[in-house]
């Protein structure tokens, strides 16, 4: 049979062996405490999450530029949106003026 193994309580430290290069924590020395929960509050207009799939070397490229891939990939199709051309629509606009 196995015996049980209990935990042994701490030895009690004595005043006089309090190290004086290391001394206990006090609060003065933390300081108040600080409670953070989350990222909070975005500062600038709410994204919307959603999904997209696109092809495998646009994504390589964005992602070998470094961390912020997906603020480019935001930015660039921002610059698009601005301009307001899409591939569709030079094609869409000659069919209409052809009718």
């Amino acid at each position: 049979m196995k015996r049980a193994i209990t935990l042994r309580p701490p030895k009690s430290i004595s005043a006089r062996v309090v190290d004086r290069d290391n001394p206990p924590w006090s609060e003065e020395m933390l300081g108040p405490p600080v409670l953070r929960r989350g990222r909070g509050p975005q500062k600038t207009p709410t994204k919307v999450l959603t999904t997209i799939r696109l092809d495998a070397d646009v994504i390589a490229f964005f992602r070998a530029q470094g961390a912020g891939y997906q603020s480019r990939i935001n930015d660039a199709l921002r610059r698009v949106k601005e301009r307001g051309l899409t591939i569709g629509s030079t094609a869409t606009a000659r069919k209409r003026a052809a009718r």
